[in-house]
């Protein structure tokens, strides 16, 4: 996989994460009640998964699986 790719992926994954982080704030500027089941269990998950994310265990399995951070391990020519 290039770098390119990973860096691409791990973009969708952080923007995933982002909006995890985000929902609290778009449901409560949505005026949606928080009360609501789907609600609740969308706000639970969110904040499960930005602090599952937040782990150092999170890079090592990235790194598993190939999308580990790539800047020391190519470098391009001048």
């Amino acid at each position: 996989m290039s770098n390119a790719t990973k860096r691409a992926v791990r973009t969708v994954i952080q923007g995933v994460v982002m909006f995890a982080v985000a929902l609290p704030a778009i449901v409560d500027a949505s005026g949606v009640p928080d009360s609501l089941p789907w609600v609740a269990g969308a706000l639970a998950v969110a904040g499960g998964l930005a602090r599952v994310m937040a782990l150092p265990a999170v890079e090592r399995l990235l790194d598993r699986i190939g999308l580990g951070l790539v800047d020391d391990k190519e470098t391009t020519a001048p």
